[in-house]
């Protein structure tokens, strides 16, 4: 079965079993290894993406389902060279031990902040109530969000591009990558 879907802003399209999950289908045919696999019950929350502008656990999505669908993992929170602030939020909170849940909280994390950018602890704790962290206690990770509300991405203001480059940017845009 073919499927084609917008991965991180970029199109991707592949041939996959019908009942292969889009955590594989994302670590395995695509090699963004960001998303973690954890325990295929959605009770972990390590997988944890947006499939169009929502999380989901990735987990219990068939990639086939994702089919003409936009998604997002967690490599493209940073911009540039430079960390999201949620991301910068966990190193100067320390918001993680092991790591294993921390993309799909990063995840969640972002979405909370897109919208709701000052959420209160209870409103924080709700949000990540999905996902599970055997290492932390939780109280990092909350202050990791909340250093991250208090730090918000600055995006440049949008430069207009002469009509030619506007042309030749669009066509690089619209490069697709092929997987197997």
């Amino acid at each position: 079965m073919q499927v084609t879907m917008t991965v991180n802003g970029r199109p991707v399209h592949g041939e996959i079993e019908p009942r292969m999950l889009l955590v594989h289908f994302v670590r395995d045919q695509l090699g963004l290894t960001g998303t973690h696999w954890g325990c295929d019950t959605s009770n972990c929350g390590t997988c944890v993406l947006w499939m169009d502008g929502e999380p989901v656990k990735s987990c219990t999505v068939l990639a086939a389902m994702a089919h003409g669908h936009e998604i997002r993992t967690v490599e493209d929170l940073e911009r540039d060279g430079e960390l999201d602030p949620v991301q910068q939020g966990f190193v100067e909170q320390h918001g993680l031990q092991c790591g294993f849940c921390t993309p799909g909280m990063m995840m969640t994390a972002r979405w909370l902040l897109d919208h709701n950018p000052h959420p209160s602890e209870a409103e924080i704790r709700e949000a990540i109530s999905g996902q599970i962290c055997r290492c932390t206690g939780y109280a990092n990770i909350v202050r990791a969000i909340q250093w991250a509300a208090e730090h918000p991405r600055v995006e440049p203001a949008a430069v207009p591009e002469p009509a030619a480059a506007a042309g030749q940017a669009a066509e690089r845009s619209g490069e697709e990558v092929g997987v197997r």
